[in-house]
C-alpha cells in the first residue's frame, strides 16, 4: 500500500433513507470540454462533475491553446480554439487516470497540425492505446507507443504528430468501444471526405448527440451489419450550452446499496436515461428489484429522470451478452447485487473488462471471494452464486487495484454484509464520484476513512 494511500471501511448499515442527486455524467463531462475546447465562440457548461479525471481533461485542453475558466457558481465557461486550431504543447499532455480522456483528446488533436506527447498515471500507462492508434495511423497520423517489458504495445507515453491533413475512412472496431467510436469521429472533423465508423453493437452515443449539438451534423444508417456513423470533414463546431445530466454508472453505487441494506428507501434525482447507458436498470428490474423511474425530462440533449430505489429480495438471472455495451461500468457493482440474490447470475460477453482501470474481472472475483462470496471467471465473463438473500460474511480487505468502481462495489458490500469490508485505498474514488462519502453519509451509510 502506498504511503499516501487512505483506507476506508464499510459497516452494516441500518436502511437507507433519503433524496441525493446523481453527480453529473463522467462521459459528458470530458465531452463538453473537449468540444467546447475545439469550438469557435464561448461553450459554457453547468453541473460538470468536477473530479480528477474531468480536472485532467481541463488540463489537457488548456495545454493545446483553449482558455477555460469557473465561476463561484459552478460554471464553466470554454474560450475555444475556433479556426486556429489546436497548437502543440510545449510540456507532455499529463491525462492523469482518464482512459476516457486521453483517447478522445488523442483523437480530437490528430485532426490538427500539432505534436504532442500523452502521458498519464501508473493505472493509465498499462491500458491499451492501439485500438485508437492503428486507426488514427490508417488516416495518417505518425503515432510512436510505449511496449512494455512483457511485450505488449500501444502503451503510454506515446508521441502523436499530424500534418493535420488525414484521410478519411471506413472502420469497423474489433471490439465494441464508445471511446473508439468518439475519438475517430472527432478525428474525422480534421479529413477531408466521409469518415464512418461501423458497429456491430451499438454503443453510447453521447458523442453523437453532443455533435449535433455544437452544430455538425452526423448520419446514422442501420442495416445488417449494424449502425453506420458518418461525419463530413472538413467541420467546425459552434459554442453552445451544456447542462450535465446525472451520471448512471455513479447512480448505480446509491441504487444497489439501497436494494441490498434492509430497511432502505431512497430517490437518486437527476439520472440520465440514454438507452444505450441503461442495461443495469434492465438488469435489476429483471432480477426483481424494486426500481421505479419517474419525473422524465430533457437535460443537455439527453432523457433524465428521478429512480425511487427500495430494499428487494433480487433472483439471479443471465445477462445477455448484447446488454454488455450499455452496462460496461457496472458489472462490478452488478455482481455486488447478484451476492445477495437467490441463484446464479451469468455475466458473459465481458472481456472488455480485463483492460479497464484495472482486470476487473479478476478484481471483482477477488472481491467478492475475500468476502465469503461463491464466485467464479472465465476469461470473459463472471458466475456469481448468491446467498438466497441472507449476508455474505464480510470481513475481508480487498485491493482495489487504483480502480475507482472496485473500490466503490467493495464498500457498498459491507453495508449490507455480516462483518465490515475494508478497502486498501479509497483516493481514486476521486476519480468519478468526489462527493461519494458525503452523499453516501447523507443517506445513513456508515463508511469511515
Amino acid at each position: 500500500m502506498s504511503s499516501l494511500a487512505t483506507p476506508a471501511t464499510s459497516t452494516p448499515s441500518k436502511g437507507l433513507k433519503g433524496t441525493v442527486k446523481a453527480p453529473g455524467d463522467k462521459s459528458i463531462s470530458h465531452r463538453a470540454i473537449i468540444f467546447g475546447a475545439m469550438a469557435e465562440g464561448v461553450t459554457e457548461v453547468t453541473d460538470l462533475l468536477r473530479g480528477a479525471d474531468i480536472l485532467s481533461t481541463v488540463g489537457a485542453m488548456r495545454s493545446f491553446g483553449a482558455k477555460i475558466t469557473e465561476d463561484d457558481k459552478g460554471t464553466w465557461r470554454i474560450e475555444g480554439v475556433g479556426a486556429k486550431g489546436f497548437s502543440s504543447p510545449a510540456e507532455d499532455v499529463d491525462c492523469g487516470n482518464a482512459g476516457t480522456g486521453v483517447r478522445l483528446i488523442m483523437g480530437a488533436a490528430a485532426g490538427y497540425k500539432l505534436s504532442a506527447r500523452f502521458t498519464g498515471d501508473a493505472s493509465l500507462s498499462v491500458r491499451p492505446m492501439n485500438r485508437i492508434l492503428d486507426p488514427l495511423r490508417e488516416m495518417g497520423v505518425s503515432a510512436e507507443a510505449r511496449t512494455t517489458e512483457a511485450g505488449e504495445p500501444g502503451r503510454l507515453p506515446i508521441s502523436l504528430q499530424s500534418s493535420g491533413a488525414l484521410k478519411p475512412i471506413n472502420y469497423r472496431p474489433p471490439h465494441a468501444s464508445a471511446q473508439v467510436k468518439s475519438a475517430l469521429l472527432l478525428a474525422g472533423l480534421g479529413s477531408k471526405g466521409i469518415t464512418t465508423i461501423i458497429e456491430p453493437v451499438a454503443t453510447r452515443d453521447h458523442t453523437e448527440n453532443m455533435l449535433r449539438a455544437f452544430g455538425v451534423p452526423v448520419e446514422v444508417k442501420t442495416n445488417s451489419e449494424g449502425n453506420h456513423i458518418s461525419v463530413t470533414g472538413p467541420a467546425r463546431l459552434k459554442a453552445t450550452k451544456i447542462k450535465v445530466p446525472g451520471d448512471p454508472s455513479s447512480a448505480a453505487f446509491p441504487i444497489i446499496a439501497a436494494l441490498i441494506t434492509p430497511g432502505s428507501d431512497i430517490l437518486v434525482e437527476n439520472v440520465m436515461m440514454n438507452p444505450t447507458r441503461t442495461g443495469l436498470f434492465d438488469t435489476l428490474n429483471e432480477m426483481g428489484a424494486f426500481l421505479r423511474a419517474d419525473n422524465f425530462r430533457k437535460s443537455g440533449g439527453e432523457t433524465i429522470a428521478d429512480i425511487h430505489v427500495k430494499h428487494s429480495r433480487l433472483n439471479g438471472v443471465t445477462v445477455p451478452e448484447s446488454r454488455a455495451a450499455s452496462m460496461i461500468d457496472e458489472y462490478p457493482i452488478l455482481a455486488v447485487a447478484a451476492a445477495f440474490a437467490t441463484g446464479k447470475t451469468l455475466m458473459k460477453g465481458i472481456g472488455e473488462l480485463r483492460v479497464k482501470e484495472s482486470d476487473r474481472i479478476a478484481a471483482t472475483t477477488a472481491l467478492l471471494s475475500e468476502n465469503g462470496v461463491t464466485v467464479s471467471e472465465t476469461q470473459d465473463g463472471m458466475t456469481v452464486t448468491g446467498g438466497a438473500g441472507k449476508p455474505p460474511a464480510g470481513g475481508g480487505t480487498i485491493k482495489t487495484y487504483h480502480d475507482h468502481r472496485i473500490a466503490m462495489s467493495a464498500l457498498v458490500l459491507g453495508l449490507a454484509s455480516k462483518n465490515p469490508v475494508r478497502i486498501d485505498d479509497a483516493a481514486m474514488i476521486a476519480t468519478s464520484f468526489p462527493t461519494f462519502f458525503d452523499l453516501m453519509a447523507s443517506l445513513g451509510a456508515h463508511i469511515e476513512r
